[in-house]
């Protein structure tokens, strides 16, 4: 090994070591050459399945290698940062009056993502990878890097797979096999030619089905191949207008995001245990879609500005309740959605006014 090799394979360790002390629990290092899935990731744009998210389609080709963001990158740090799983969470217990049906039920309450259940995960992975970037570039004087967390245009999973940290699964989610699928991904780009780790080689899904099972709308296609527009994640984040009416049965109490395909996913049952960095708010696992639908904008603002929930604004997340009671609520729901009838935006009246012919449909048939 030259001297410029173990130099290298020094700092690459160094670089790991101080990623991990950031909070991130996977590390690994991928060469900066075009990304093994652009050809795959096209067509998947050709075949419509990005919906709404004309983004996708607007940096097409800046997907294609990673100096779009970085002209002279050679290397990409790929890391995942751990916010723990959904499979053993339940709703918050009631109080003795809340169950009797007291003032102010909160049954039903509707479901959050595990990922949007704490602070505004961008910029919490951006302060980390930033210092990371600041560390590199002290350590290393005259290179240059760049912090990435999912909004540049960069194919993390491509990436990630080549840095060694897991396989793309079936319902298309990145797979590490003793740290499941319940993390985030973040890369920091850098003009430094550092050894690449081993690429993660096949897959372990085997035979298993349980994601495309156990998918309420029936969002994949075929194994790999996610139909963005069928799938709740998408119907309840990124759709603007009203969730299609034959798909809102499927969105069950889903309120912001969807973990099914992940929380029946073999792997993630097997996941070992490890303190999770990222921090989780118990008061944004589950909420109550009544109250949501009271919330004006400034109320809408003060309570989730800071957090992932923002990102719907008050329309989409007041929409979502509104379909969440359709499908889970009863009678104590009414009176909110009537009034939600006289909302000045016209997808929340249109989505209350759906709901309150499900909940009558259902009660008067019991």
């Amino acid at each position: 090994m030259s001297e410029l090799e173990t130099s290298n394979s020094k700092l690459e360790a160094r670089l790991k070591a101080e990623a991990f002390s950031r909070g991130f629990a996977l590390a690994g290092v991928a060469p900066a050459t075009d990304a093994d899935g652009f050809s795959r990731f096209t067509d998947w744009l050709d075949k419509g399945y990005a919906g709404q998210m004309g983004y996708l389609r607007r940096h097409r080709e800046a997907r294609r290698h990673p100096r779009s963001i970085l002209g002279t990158v050679r290397s990409v740090l790929m890391v995942g940062m751990e916010y723990g799983g959904s499979v053993e969470r339940g709703p918050p217990a009631r109080s003795g009056e809340e169950r009797a049906g007291g003032p102010r039920s909160t049954e039903p309450v509707g479901r959050v993502a595990s990922y949007a259940a704490g602070p505004e995960y961008h910029r919490y992975i951006w302060d980390r990878l930033n210092d990371l970037s600041a560390w590199l570039e002290a350590e290393v004087p005259g290179c240059s890097a760049a912090a990435v967390a999912d909004t540049a245009p960069l194919l993390e999973r491509d990436f990630a797979r080549r840095a060694g940290l897991g396989w793309v699964g079936k319902n298309t989610l990145l797979i590490h096999p003793r740290r499941g699928s319940f993390f985030f991904l973040g890369a920091l780009l850098t003009d430094l030619e550092l050894t690449p780790d081993e690429p993660f080689a096949g897959s372990h899904c085997g035979t298993c089905t349980a994601c495309l099972d156990a998918c309420p709308t029936g969002a994949f296609p075929e194994p790999g191949v996610l139909d963005a527009r069928k799938c709740i994640s998408y119907l309840t984040i990124e759709l603007r207008t009203e969730i299609p009416v034959e798909l809102r049965p499927g969105v069950g109490n889903w309120l912001y995001g969807c973990d099914v395909c992940q929380d029946v996913c073999p792997w993630n049952r097997k996941a070992a245990g490890s303190p999770v960095p990222f921090p989780h708010d118990p008061g944004l696992e589950w909420l109550d879609p009544v109250e949501l639908l009271g919330l004006d904008e400034d109320a809408f603002r003060t309570r989730f500005k800071k957090t992932s929930l923002w990102r719907n604004r008050r329309t989409g997340l007041l929409r979502n309740a509104a379909v969440v009671l359709g499908n889970v609520g009863d009678d104590r729901a009414l009176p909110a959605l009537e009034r939600a009838l006289s909302d000045r935006d016209a997808v929340i009246r249109e989505a209350a006014a759906w709901a309150i012919g499900r909940i009558r449909q259902r009660t008067s048939s019991e």
